[in-house]
């Protein structure tokens, strides 16, 4: 640690005129003991300081990531809200184009007016699982026409 080349105050400076110069030389070293301890006290109030601000910034930090991952979360949200006008458009398209049989028989023709026609199914299915689902699938019929040839 570097000590300051400052010269110290009058009252502090040993003096030639003084009459005791024992007494005014322990007065000096218990004024220069206090301000000694002064200085270190300082010191680790500034050390403690840095410390707490280092533990700041990287708080900071940490709130920079994570309002960035919640900003990207509300983009999404935002994306997936707007494309809601689609998929409702889409559903609206699906469940008018309803196909309907001619039946030559009115009185079904009748039955089915007097009931509400419901959507064709949407279904999305991911196509990493199609494979899976495929087989999944063809085992079930398998096991059908199986049993069914059994019976």
């Amino acid at each position: 640690m570097a000590f300051s080349s400052r010269s110290l105050p009058g009252h502090l400076r040993q003096g030639s005129t003084s009459s005791n110069p024992g007494s005014q030389s322990t007065g000096q070293s218990s004024a220069l003991l206090a301000r000694v301890n002064e200085k270190k006290a300082e010191l680790e109030n500034l050390k403690e300081l840095r410390d707490l601000s280092a533990a700041v910034a990287n708080q900071m930090e940490a709130l920079e990531q994570k309002l960035a991952t919640l900003s990207d979360g509300t983009e999404a949200i935002a994306t997936v809200v707007g494309n809601w006008h689609n998929v409702l458009r889409a559903i609206n398209m699906a469940s008018a184009k309803i196909p309907n049989p001619k039946n030559a028989d009115e009185t079904e023709q009748k039955a089915q007016e007097d009931t509400l026609p419901l959507p064709q199914t949407l279904v999305r299915i991911p196509t990493e699982h199609a494979p899976a689902l495929q087989a999944q699938a063809d085992e079930a019929l398998e096991n059908e026409q199986n049993s069914s040839s059994v019976s």
